[in-house]
Formats: C-alpha cells, sequence, structure tokens
C-alpha cells in the first residue's frame, strides 16, 4: 500500500456498518498502519442512517475528515445516493445488491454488487452480511490480511458472540471468492 486508502462504509444502523469500520481499523492496527476510524450516527441508531469513515496508511494522516473516497461500501440506497458521487474517479463502489433499486450511475469507477444477505441467509446468519461485504473489498483491495481480519474480530466482538468467528471467516471467504469472480454489471 503506497498511499493513504479512504473508505466510507454506509448503511442503516443494525447493518453492522460501524462495526465492518473498526474491524477493519484493527485490522490495520495490528499490522502497525497508521489508522482513523470516524463513525457517525443518528440518535435512533437501529434503522437509522449510519457511516463510518476509515483511512489506513503507512504514513501520518492528517485529517480523519475527508470529502472524496477511494472507496465505498453501501448497504442501502440513501447511502448509495448519498456517496456515489463521493468516490474518486478510479475508485471503488461496493454495494449490496438487493437493498439497492436505482443502480449506479458513474462509469469512472469499479461497481461490484455483492449479494451478501443471500448468501448470509444460506449460511442461517444474515448477521455476517457485512464480513461478506468486507470480504469482498479486501479481495479487490487487500490493505490488510484476512488473519489480521479474524485478530481484529475477537477483539471487537464481544466474547459472548465469539463462537460467531468460524462463521465469520467462512463469510469472508465467501466474499473473498465472490469478488475474484463477480457478475457483471452493465450501466
Amino acid at each position: 500500500m503506497e498511499k493513504a486508502q479512504e473508505i466510507i462504509f454506509a448503511g442503516f444502523g443494525g447493518q453492522g456498518i460501524l462495526s465492518m469500520g473498526q474491524i477493519l481499523a484493527y485490522s490495520a492496527m495490528i499490522e502497525n498502519k497508521e489508522v482513523s476510524w470516524m463513525p457517525s450516527y443518528g440518535p435512533e441508531m437501529r434503522g437509522g442512517t449510519a457511516n463510518c469513515i476509515v483511512i489506513v496508511s503507512t504514513s501520518r494522516i492528517s485529517s480523519p475528515i475527508v470529502s472524496k473516497f477511494d472507496s465505498a461500501i453501501v448497504l442501502n440506497q440513501p447511502s448509495l445516493d448519498k456517496f456515489e458521487f463521493t468516490v474518486k474517479p478510479g475508485g471503488l463502489l461496493i454495494y449490496e445488491e438487493s437493498s439497492i433499486i436505482n443502480l449506479p450511475t458513474r462509469t469512472d469507477i469499479e461497481c461490484l454488487r455483492v449479494p451478501a444477505m443471500e448468501k448470509a441467509q444460506k449460511l442461517n446468519k444474515k448477521q455476517v452480511a457485512n464480513m461478506i461485504i468486507l470480504g469482498a473489498f479486501l479481495e479487490k483491495k487487500p490493505i490488510v490480511k484476512i488473519e489480521n481480519v479474524l485478530s481484529a474480530l475477537k477483539k471487537v466482538l464481544p466474547e459472548r458472540h465469539h463462537h460467531m468467528i468460524p462463521v465469520n471467516e467462512q463469510a469472508l471467504e465467501i466474499g473473498k471468492h465472490f469478488a475474484k469472480s463477480p457478475v457483471k454489471v452493465t450501466v
């Protein structure tokens, strides 16, 4: 990784948006990288909008506040509407396909739709849809190692949920595999 990676994660509260960002941030810290994690959510939490900005760098981060991103990971239509045009040209936009009605229109970025909810339901754990998305992101932008993501999960997940680590690992691998051979989307 030569330059900082600036990523926005966005969706509804309860979709694991903040967790995704926090897990990525912890993973980068395990690798001794410079990290900024800045969450933002409404007072209603679950069901309201939530997003977080994560910056991962090998050098100092000058500001945690950015308005243009290398990548956007969005899990609902309002977030796609709000953040599609904040992705830098040549950047990456990943979205959960079942929650998007109006597809992205940009042709100067890479768009990857991921059927994360469908795949998570096949695992009988809809809670791991966010890890499927994170796995797809890390396949496209390998800014941290998967083994460090698993170590970070142990820090982020409460101990009572550590029994979920194997299914989260499976979800990450499903996402990585999907991103290797995605279904092409034409605009």
